[in-house]
């Protein structure tokens, strides 16, 4: 049964719809510490073809172009824009920023792995590296009570002065995770990402090799939303809504003065 235009304008509604759920949450996390904006992509329906270009118009000819209606719009998918947030000083030893391309690892409740953007780290009561949750950084780092002159290299190498030492002494260090697709990873939620069969396996390494980013210390990276596109983009998903909705206005009276005069 061919689709009305009354339903395509419903898919146009539905489609930008979703299209201001994912600016509203990029708004929303403007101030996230190491957010990455996502951007929502859209795709045509089905086309139902009602003369294919080439069919033979006679004995002799074919049609030159064909006759295609569409049934309308969808969302696709939602790509992370991986470009690279503000680096702001904090000061904090235990702030710890990636200065281009990675993840830390964390592991999460029941030994599952997670990777982050967000480095504001902490110590445990045991003294070990974690997230504000809680939750382990990987490989585990355990800063000995009494410890002071904390310091993270860009590779990762963590040093501190011991009591009754006079040099630092190395305390572990930091590997970065890459991934070949990191569009194909899975937000979970609390700044945190898994690894599906879309982004491939984790591949660790040190900061600063083979396209990794360096570690900086005392500094966290800001989200990368825009603010003044993300209004941009609001505007025009808004219009684009507006448009849809008297779309289905126009048919639905249409359809009324047809019910009407027949």
């Amino acid at each position: 049964m061919p689709t009305s235009a009354l339903q395509v304008a419903r898919t146009g509604l539905e489609a930008q719809d979703a299209r201001m759920r994912v600016i509203a949450n990029n708004l929303a996390n403007v101030g996230t510490t190491g957010f990455k904006r996502d951007r929502a992509n859209f795709a045509t329906l089905a086309y139902q073809d009602a003369r294919v270009a080439g069919q033979r118009s006679s004995g002799e000819t074919a049609y030159a172009t064909g006759l295609n209606l569409g049934t309308g719009v969808a969302v696709q998918s939602t790509s992370q824009i991986m470009t690279q947030g503000a680096l702001n000083n904090t000061d904090n030893a235990f702030d710890l920023a990636l200065d281009g391309d990675g993840y830390f690892q964390i592991e999460m409740p029941g030994g599952q792995i997670g990777y982050t953007r967000a480095g504001n780290f902490t110590l445990s009561a045991e003294g070990q590296l974690v997230t504000q949750q809680g939750y382990a950084v990987q490989p585990a780092i355990t800063v000995p009570e009494g410890a002071t002159a904390i310091a993270v290299s860009p590779d990762g190498i963590v040093s501190a002065t011991l009591a009754g030492e006079s040099e630092p002494a190395e305390l572990g260090q930091i590997q970065v995770a890459r991934f070949t697709n990191p569009s194909g990873l899975q937000a979970i939620g609390d700044n945190f990402l898994v690894e599906t069969a879309a982004s491939g396996a984790a591949e660790l390494g040190i900061g600063g090799e083979n396209g990794r980013g360096n570690i900086r210390q005392g500094m966290l990276e800001a989200s990368n939303v825009n603010i003044v596109q993300e209004l941009v983009d609001m505007i025009e998903a808004q219009r684009a809504y507006e448009i849809s909705s008297k779309m289905v206005s126009a048919v639905d009276e249409m359809l009324r003065n047809a019910n009407q005069t027949l």
